[in-house]
């Protein structure tokens, strides 16, 4: 099992729901996050000048097995990406065990 983290732009979110739909990954939790990024300069939009790295993002956590790794990853990058500085990460880890906790059920099979 692996544990997807991505950190993508508040305006791409609904497409990469849709897109982690269609691969059916149904269930994960997200927030919203802001935090320094790489970026150095600023941009600009409808005349107001802004850091780029100050925007505000969604965090994206997914526990899948590992037959479903690519595929969420493939997802996320193709519905998330703009090709600017600022699309996102996403952070891949391993999962050693997981519980069911209505049935006490362990393993991949309660995902």
């Amino acid at each position: 099992m692996k544990k997807i983290e991505a950190i993508i732009r508040k305006s791409k979110f609904e497409a990469v729901k849709q897109a982690l739909h269609e691969v059916e990954v149904n269930f994960f939790s997200y927030w919203d996050v802001s935090g320094q990024g790489n970026e150095k300069h600023g941009s600009v939009y409808r005349g107001v000048p802004y850091k780029t790295s100050d925007i505000q993002r969604r965090w994206l956590s997914i526990v899948v097995n590992d037959d479903f790794e690519e595929r969420t990853i493939q997802a996320i990058i193709e519905s998330a990406k703009t090709g600017s500085v600022g699309d996102g990460k996403i952070f891949v880890s391993p999962i050693e065990e997981v519980y069911r906790i209505r049935t006490g059920e362990s393993g991949g099979q309660t995902l």
